[in-house]
Parts: structure tokens; sequence; C-alpha cells
């Protein structure tokens, strides 16, 4: 009777803990319940996630979120988030869903779910004062060049490369200490500086070297969240299948790129 009763405790046990576990694996079905989607998005991030005069974020990937929203029924709420925080967030349950310019990269794939296929691409390049005349990554060797924290290209910028990384948490102080003169360029995503450089204060300033290390970007949820990766998954195919992210560079006025039209011609 003993090992009777031990066996239906443990049993009961192990139900409870697998119950536990199910309940935390259900996002898609929590966010239908209360309504709402909360994204992380990049806020200093111009096209693909900025503020407006009235400080709503808008961009390329609000864009996608929107849509992700509406396929939900539910409402969108966008947090900023920057690269230092931005898996945190998604860990911690502060969002629900990640779009914030996350490269794919292995390291991060063992601590979020990155959903396949990947959504766009971008490369890497740097800003620097035309007065500078780059024409090649061994100029830079040996000087300083601003990098944003937790960037996946800042080891190799630095190790094979041979730049001075000069690191900060976000753009704004990137910009900031480039245009200070603390750096001789601003290494970073070219998708993002050529947004930058249609601002007239930045006049000076070109992208003026060949980008380097391609890298897809990767859309994520929580580990173990499953349902939600699959509807995810069937989303950003269908985005590739319909065009969108091809109709969204246009009305962003970026740069078409090869990544976007080869994804098109895959799932068409």
């Amino acid at each position: 009777m003993r090992n009777r009763w031990l066996t239906v405790v443990a049993s009961a046990v192990v139900l409870g803990m697998l119950g536990v576990s199910v309940a935390k694996a259900d996002e898609l079905q929590d966010i239908k319940k209360k309504g709402v989607l909360i994204v992380g998005s990049k806020a200093d991030y111009r096209p693909f996630g900025y503020l407006d005069p009235s400080g709503k974020i808008i961009g390329f990937e609000p864009d996608l979120a929107a849509d992700v929203a509406k396929r939900l029924g539910v409402k969108l709420e966008l947090v900023p988030v920057v690269a230092s925080n931005r898996i945190q967030f998604l860990q911690q349950g502060k969002i629900d869903l990640m779009i914030a310019t996350m490269s794919d990269t292995p390291e991060r794939r063992k601590v979020v779910d990155i959903v396949e296929p990947d959504y766009y691409a971008s490369g890497t390049n740097v800003m620097a004062k035309k007065s500078e005349n780059l024409k090649s990554w061994d100029q830079l060797k040996g000087k300083k060049v601003c990098l944003i924290q937790g960037s996946f290209y800042n080891k190799e910028l630095q190790e094979k490369y041979g730049v001075e990384g000069v690191a900060f948490p976000g753009t704004s102080e990137a910009y900031a200490a480039l245009r200070n003169g603390n750096c001789v360029g601003f290494a970073y995503d070219d998708t993002a500086i050529v947004g930058e450089l249609l601002k007239p204060e930045w006049k000076d300033y070109e992208m003026p070297l060949e980008s380097i290390l391609p890298q897809p970007w990767g859309l994520a949820v929580k580990q173990g969240e499953t349902a939600f990766a699959d509807f995810m998954s069937k989303t950003v195919t269908d985005w590739h299948k319909t065009g969108l992210v091809e109709q969204l560079e246009k009305k962003y006025d970026i740069k078409p790129t090869r990544f976007a039209q080869e994804m098109h011609d895959k799932y068409k």
C-alpha cells in the first residue's frame, strides 16, 4: 500500500510539472486571450524602427508587427528595445515577440527560438566623414571605430580588421561620438546607415566601403513556445511569398536587397 501511495504521489507531481510546462508553452493562446500582442522593436534605427514627431514607434519592423497583430486579431503594443536588452526582455516576458534587427546567430539560438525562415538580412559597413577618404577596411586598422554593445560583428571587426572598438549602448551615443570626432567611423548595419545618410545633418558623411559580413535577421519568441513559433514561421513565409518585405523596402526608401528578392522567388 505504501508503495502504491508513493507511486500516486510521484505521478501527481510529474503531471503537475507537465501541466505547468504546458501552460508556459502556450504563449499563442495567452496572447489571444489578453487581446494584445507585445512586440519589442527598435526605436532608434531608421527606417526599421524609429520615433515619429508624436513619439510613436514607426518603421519597417513595426509594420511587420502590425501585420502579426492583425493576423491574430489582437491589438499591438510596441516596446522599445536596444541590442543590449532585447533578448533579456523576451526571456523575462516583458515582450511576447521580438522583431528588432537581430542577426540570426548560433549563439542567440541557444537562448531564444529564432523563427525560420529569416525575414531580412543586412551587411556591415562604416559611416565616416568624406574627408577621411576611406577606400578599404585596411585603412581602419588601429583606429578608433564606434560600435554598438552586443552587435555580432564587433569581435570580428576587432580581431580580423584590427579596429580599436569604442562600444556604446545605443545609436544616439555612437552618432554623437562620431560627430565629436571620438571615432574615425561608426561600424553598423548598412541598411541603417543608408537611412541615416538621408538626413541633412550628415551631408559631409558617407558609407564608402564595400559591405562585409552579410547576416540574416531573425525574429524570436521565447524558448519552448512551439505553437507560437510555428505560427510565426508560416507568417514570415507568407511575407516572402506575397512580396510584403519588398513592398516595405519601397515604402521606406530602402535600396532593394538581394535577400528580399531571392526569398520572394523562393516562396512565391
